[in-house]
């Protein structure tokens, strides 16, 4: 059962013993087996020299790659914060940071995979041309400096508006914890409009010139619609990051006994099932990457050295 407890003079539900070992045992299970098809992922990349001249498996890579750290990570605080409950304000700070250029990377990635599809279907002669191994590092560099420019933001606003002492104090690790200016919140709020705005304009842009531009009904042409689409309800489960506090504080006001069962349920659903997409959508689903996946597993099923395929 749940217990009771005054923390600050305020009442608050926490987990009994068993139920938060049995919700971590869980948690930490499910990002191992995510984890684990993901590195299956990286180790089939690595071992073909094929992935490394496709923009679009260097894409798909790096969004492999971002994932399991975001899982990592996540899965982390939410361990040390059961064991815990509060942490050191410089110690969530650095956690948080990377969680949000983990989380903000992966629209923009999937916009990024959206536009090399479009220009793949539709100019198909300068594909090759547009899409280089080159320009996509440099798109891949950008995506981290956005990110990494909207996080340290936050901590720049926090180090001129908090008092020093502030940052020798221990708080519950969430966002809105270590970065409580109401100045971060706005800009994070305008951040996320814009953010989402260009990703859902490209993605939907994508779509509707491949459906436009398309003369016939070609099995590429199907199959680059159906990826743009996938990469749409993607971008939309990751949306709910956004939505997340609010909803989380309107459910715990409704169902105050419910809280740890409520941010428990909210994480799995926010944090977790986005991120178990990516290896299903677009490493399993995918024929190239599938057929090299499952040499490189029989191989070593049969206790032989990979070769390049």
């Amino acid at each position: 059962m749940d217990i009771l407890v005054l923390k600050n003079g305020v009442r608050e539900y926490t987990d009994s013993f068993t139920k938060a070992l049995t919700k971590n045992c869980i948690i930490v299970l499910i990002c191992i087996a995510i984890n684990f098809i993901n590195s299956v992922l990286i180790h089939t990349f690595q071992k073909n020299e094929i992935f490394f001249t496709k923009p679009r498996y260097i894409l798909f890579i790096h969004m492999v790659i971002n994932d399991m750290l975001h899982l990592i990570l996540t899965v982390l605080v939410l361990t040390i914060t059961y064991v815990f409950y509060i942490l050191p304000v410089p110690m969530c700070m650095v956690f948080i940071l990377f969680i949000i250029f983990t989380t903000e990377n992966t629209p923009l990635n999937l916009a990024c995979m959206a536009l090399e599809c479009y220009i793949a279907i539709c100019y198909p002669l300068h594909h090759t041309k547009i899409c280089t191994v080159k320009r996509t590092h440099v798109l891949l560099a950008l995506i981290w400096l956005i990110t990494v420019i909207s996080g340290i933001s936050d901590l720049f606003i926090t180090l001129a508006s908090s008092p020093i002492n502030f940052f020798y104090t221990k708080v519950v690790c969430l966002r809105t914890s270590v970065f409580p200016s109401p100045v971060v919140a706005q800009k994070r709020n305008f951040s996320y409009i814009v953010l989402l705005f260009v990703v859902w304009f490209v993605i939907v842009y994508t779509y509707f010139k491949i459906l436009i531009s398309a003369k016939t009904a070609s099995k590429d042409i199907k199959k680059a619609r159906n990826t743009i689409i996938l990469h749409g309800f993607q971008v939309l489960m990751c949306m709910t990051v956004y939505a997340t506090p609010t909803l989380r504080e309107r459910l715990i006001q409704l169902f105050p006994k419910s809280g740890p069962d409520i941010q428990f349920i909210v994480y799995v659903t926010v944090q977790v099932m986005p991120r178990s997409l990516s290896p299903i959508v677009y490493g399993i689903k995918d024929t190239t990457f599938r057929k090299h996946m499952k040499a490189n597993l029989q191989v070593y099923t049969r206790g032989s050295p990979v070769k390049n395929l």
